[in-house]
Formats: C-alpha cells, structure tokens, sequence
C-alpha cells in the first residue's frame, strides 16, 4: 500500500477532533494542549487543518469516529499510532483529567485496531 501520510495526519486531525468532543464540547485548555503537544511535530499543520475543519462543520462525533477508525484499519499498522495515542491523551487530560467518554474512544481505537491488525497477522498463518 502506498504511504499517504497525508491523509494519515488528516485522521489524526479528526480523531483529535472526537476526543475533544466526547465530553459534548471542546475546551480552550484541549486546544492549547493540541497546539503545545503539536508545536514540534513535521505535519501538525495538517493534524490542526484537519481538526479545524471539522470543528468549524460541527460535524457528528460519532460519523467523524467511524471515518477514522475505516482509514486506520485499511491503512494498517503505522509507527505513528504511539504518537497518536500520546497526543490525545495530552488534549483529553488538557480540561480536568480525561473523563469516561473520552477514555472510552481512546481505548475503543487502540483495542479495535490492536485487534484487527492481530487478526490480519492471524490471518497470515
């Protein structure tokens, strides 16, 4: 598969986007730590555009959640996922600690990719 890191970051973007949503909005505090978490970061222009965008459409949590989760599993495996997990802790512990809704996206995308890259490696054998 090609390496579209592009689009890669523009999920990250959007997965930020749902994890600062999970409480029902979006914190001044969540948007600092997104920009201080991202400040080194080569493609945070991209991650910030992506999370930008849907902000401003106010778009479903739940649409933007699933639209992620597809990319991710079809793009597979990625070194980045560790960062990816990091950042949205710093944003999801940026506004009085990370609450359960958003613990509970966190853990959804780690355990639902965790487990369909274990089944595609399951698959292999």
């Amino acid at each position: 598969m090609q390496d579209n890191q592009e689009k890669l970051y523009e999920a990250f973007g959007e997965l930020l986007y749902v994890i600062a949503m999970a409480d029902g909005f979006i914190q001044e505090e969540e948007i600092t730590a997104l920009e201080e978490v991202l400040a080194d970061h080569p493609w945070a222009s991209d991650i910030k555009w992506s999370f930008n965008y849907e902000r401003k459409k106010e778009s479903s949590v739940d649409q933007v959640y699933a639209k992620v989760l597809d990319y991710c599993k079809f793009r597979g495996p990625h070194p980045e996922y560790q960062k990816m997990i990091e950042v949205m802790k710093a944003v999801a512990t940026a506004s009085a600690g990370i609450d359960a809704e958003e613990k509970a996206v966190m853990d959804g995308f780690v355990n639902t990719l965790t487990n369909k890259f274990q089944n595609d490696i399951n698959n292999l054998q």
